[in-house]
C-alpha cells in the first residue's frame, strides 16, 4: 500500500476512533442510550444509545476501503434543549414563589402590631364573658360553708337524738306518758298567762284543699271545745244558701260531709263567721246581719247595721259584695264596714253576740275600697293593701288605744287572689280562700306574760 493510502487509512482510523468515543460518551452526557453500527451487508448493535448511529467500513467496486461515520446530534440537542427549558421554567416558578413568600413575611412583620391588638381584644372579650362566673363561684363557696354547717348540725342533732333515745329507754311507757301529760298541763297554764299579742309575722300558706269557685269561705268555731273540730264551708259570694259541715279537717279534706244546712236567706260576700255554735252572715242586698243557730236550724237574731254600705257600695278591692265583714277574736264579735258619714272609710263596731246590738264603734281614716281584706287580733284591726300578689298587712288600728299605725308585714299570696281572710283565736291561724284553694297562714304574735302581780 502506498504512503498516501496509509496516511488516509490512519486518518480514517483516527476518525473512527473519535466517532466510536463520541458514540460511547456523548450520549451518556446528554441522556441518550442507544447506538447502532451497520454495514452494507449487516447491522451490528454496539450499544443501546438512542440517537447515535456508527456504520462500519465498506468496499467500493474497485476494492478500496471507505469508512463513513454518520453522527445524528440534532435529536440529542433538542432533548437537551427541552430539559434545559423545563428546568428554567421550574427555576422561574420557584423564584416567583420565593418572592411571594418574602412579601408575606414582610406583610406579617408589618401587621404584627395589628394582629396583637386583635388577639388582645379577643382575650379581653373572653375575660368579660368569664366575669359573671365570679359571683357563681362565690355562691358555691357560700353553699359549701352552709353544707359544712348543716353537716355539723346533723352531727349535733344525732348526738341529741341518741341522748333522747337513751333517756326514753330509761323509762317505761306509763311513766313517759305521765311526763307528757304533765308537760301539756304546764304549757296550757303558760298559755293562759299570755295576754293579747301584737302581730309580728305571717308565714305559710299551708294548702288544705282545692275546691269550689274562686270565691268562698271556710271556717271553724274559735269557741268550740278541743274535741270539736267541725269545719263549715260556704262556696261563692252570692246566690247561695247551702252551708256544708264536716266533722274534722280530715273529713273536710276527704270530702266526707256530715251535714248540710239550707239557710233561710242568701248571703252576700264571703266575710261570714262561726262563733259559739252560730253562723253570722250578711243578708243579700241589705245591711242586715243574721245570726243562725246550727243546733236548732233557726234564725236567732237579725239586725240592720246602721248607715253601713252594702251591695258593692264599699266593698274590698276585689268586689264580691264584701261591704260588711264579720269577724271574731279573743275579745268578741266584730263588724267592719264603711259609711257615707265616715267618707267611705272603715268603721269598726263591736257587737253583742246575742242581740247583734252595736256596743261601741271606732271610725278610722283608711278607705274601705282600698283594703284587700282585714281581720281582728286582740282588738286590733289589721288591713291588707291588696287581694293580689304582693299583698301585705299595711295598716292597723287598735280599739284599745284608738290609734293607728302603718305596718309592713308581707305574706305569700300563693294563688294570686284572696277573697277571704279571717283570724281564728283558738288555732292562732288565719283561714283564707285563695283562688279556689283553702289555705292556712300561721301568725307570730308578740305576747306579754302576766305575772302574779298583774292579777
Amino acid at each position: 500500500m502506498s504512503p498516501p493510502l496509509l496516511k488516509l487509512g490512519a486518518v480514517l482510523s483516527t476518525m473512527a476512533m473519535i466517532s466510536n468515543w463520541m458514540s460511547q460518551t456523548l450520549p451518556s452526557l446528554v441522556g441518550l442510550n442507544t447506538t447502532r453500527i451497520t454495514t452494507s451487508d449487516t447491522l451490528t448493535q454496539i450499544s443501546p444509545k438512542e440517537g447515535w448511529q456508527v456504520y462500519s467500513s465498506a468496499q467500493d467496486p474497485d476494492g478500496r476501503c471507505i469508512c463513513t461515520v454518520v453522527q445524528n446530534m440534532s435529536q440529542s440537542i433538542e432533548v437537551l434543549n427541552l430539559r434545559t427549558q423545563r428546568d428554567f421554567q421550574y427555576v422561574l416558578k420557584m423564584e416567583t414563589q420565593m418572592k411571594g413568600l418574602k412579601a408575606k413575611f414582610r406583610q406579617i412583620e408589618d401587621d404584627r402590631k395589628t394582629l396583637m391588638t386583635k388577639h388582645f381584644q379577643e382575650l379581653k372579650e373572653k375575660m368579660d364573658e368569664l366575669l359573671p362566673l365570679i359571683p357563681v363561684l362565690e355562691q358555691y363557696k357560700t353553699d359549701a360553708k352552709l353544707i359544712t354547717q348543716f353537716k355539723e348540725e346533723i352531727r349535733n342533732l344525732s348526738t341529741v337524738l341518741t341522748g333522747i333515745q337513751e333517756e326514753i329507754g330509761a323509762y317505761d311507757y306509763d311513766e313517759l306518758h305521765q311526763r307528757v301529760l304533765s308537760l301539756e298541763t304546764r304549757l296550757r297554764d303558760c298559755m293562759k298567762k299570755l295576754t293579747c299579742g301584737k302581730l309580728m309575722k305571717i308565714t305559710g300558706p299551708i294548702t288544705v284543699k282545692i275546691s269550689g269557685t274562686r270565691f268562698g269561705a271556710w271556717m271553724t268555731d274559735p269557741l268550740a271545745s278541743e274535741k270539736n273540730n267541725r269545719v263549715w264551708y260556704m262556696d261563692s259570694y252570692t246566690n247561695n244558701k247551702i252551708v256544708r259541715e264536716y266533722k274534722s279537717i280530715a273529713d273536710f279534706v276527704s270530702g266526707a260531709e256530715s251535714r248540710t244546712y239550707n239557710l233561710p236567706f242568701k248571703w252576700a260576700g264571703t266575710n261570714h263567721v262561726v262563733y259559739n255554735g252560730s253562723l253570722y252572715f250578711n243578708k243579700y242586698q241589705s245591711n242586715i246581719i243574721i245570726k243562725y243557730s246550727f243546733d236548732t236550724g233557726r234564725v236567732l237574731a237579725q239586725r240592720s247595721l246602721e248607715y253601713a254600705g252594702f251591695h258593692n257600695v264599699y266593698p274590698y278591692t276585689w268586689g264580691g259584695f264584701s261591704d260588711i265583714d264579720l269577724m271574731a277574736d279573743e275579745i268578741g264579735l266584730w263588724a267592719v264596714y264603711a259609711t257615707n258619714q265616715n267618707a267611705g272609710n272603715i268603721v269598726i263596731s263591736q257587737l253583742n253576740q246575742d242581740t247583734l246590738e252595736v256596743l261601741k264603734s271606732w271610725s278610722t281614716g283608711y278607705p274601705k275600697r282600698s283594703a284587700g281584706e282585714s281581720f281582728m287580733i286582740c282588738g286590733t284591726l289589721y288591713v291588707t293593701n291588696s287581694h293580689l300578689t304582693g299583698a301585705k298587712v299595711y295598716y292597723s288600728y287598735s280599739t284599745k288605744t284608738s290609734t293607728y299605725e302603718y305596718t309592713d308585714i308581707p305574706f305569700h299570696n300563693q294563688y294570686f287572689h284572696i277573697s277571704m281572710l279571717d283570724y281564728n283565736a283558738r288555732d292562732r291561724a288565719l283561714y283564707a280562700w285563695n283562688n279556689g284553694h283553702q289555705v292556712l297562714f300561721n301568725v307570730t304574735l308578740f305576747h306579754v306574760i302576766k305575772t302574779e302581780d298583774d292579777t
